[in-house]
């Protein structure tokens, strides 16, 4: 057996937020931080950054043999999971999908989108930066995704207080990959 330390992976991902349809970074960029009128960095997170795929295959059977004849791909869940340290109200309104943040003379103020929400949600778009084979970064962009499960902010006398988020990925179009991953060679 042979191992490839440089392929063994461990490091923080660094969350930036943008608009759907944002202007992704050239592949060539892989290495530089994304356009700041594009993407925000979203700050620390707590536990990582996840992007799970799961995956479900129909098995294609037929009476005269035993074993699965074959299979086919009958749907696919994709997500990016986070606690977001940094509980900014901004970040709040990223985790609800919207809202509209103010200020003025000693305040900051948020208020949710409760207007059309419902029947037109603000999808969004999610990039992280982490680590790849050989010790290069790699780069995900996650296209179009909303925040789809609760948003929790707890405050404790012994931790402390996060935004735990989970963006499900959505279908973009015929053309356009619901996510992109990027890896620097050199």
């Amino acid at each position: 057996m042979s191992v490839t330390t440089s392929n063994l992976l461990l490091g923080p991902a660094t969350l930036y937020q943008g608009a759907f349809g944002a202007t992704e970074p050239a592949e060539t960029a892989v290495n530089s931080t994304p356009q700041a009128s594009a993407f925000t960095d979203m700050g620390g997170t707590m536990d990582g950054v996840t992007l799970a795929i799961d995956q479900t295959y129909t098995a294609l059977e037929v009476d005269q043999i035993v074993d699965r004849a074959g299979s086919r791909l009958t749907k696919r869940d994709m997500s990016v999971a986070t606690s977001l340290a940094e509980a900014t109200l901004e970040n709040l309104a990223v985790s609800m999908n919207s809202g509209t943040t103010a200020s003025g003379a000693g305040y900051k103020s948020l208020e949710p989108n409760f207007a059309s929400s419902a029947t037109q949600p603000s999808y969004t778009a999610l990039l992280f930066d982490g680590w790849g084979a050989n010790s290069f970064r790699r780069r995900v962009i996650v296209r179009k995704v909303l925040s789809t499960d609760s948003v929790e902010m707890a405050y404790t006398k012994d931790k402390q207080t996060v935004f735990k988020v989970k963006f499900s990925a959505h279908y973009v179009s015929a053309a356009i990959a619901p996510f992109h991953i990027t890896e620097a060679t050199a």
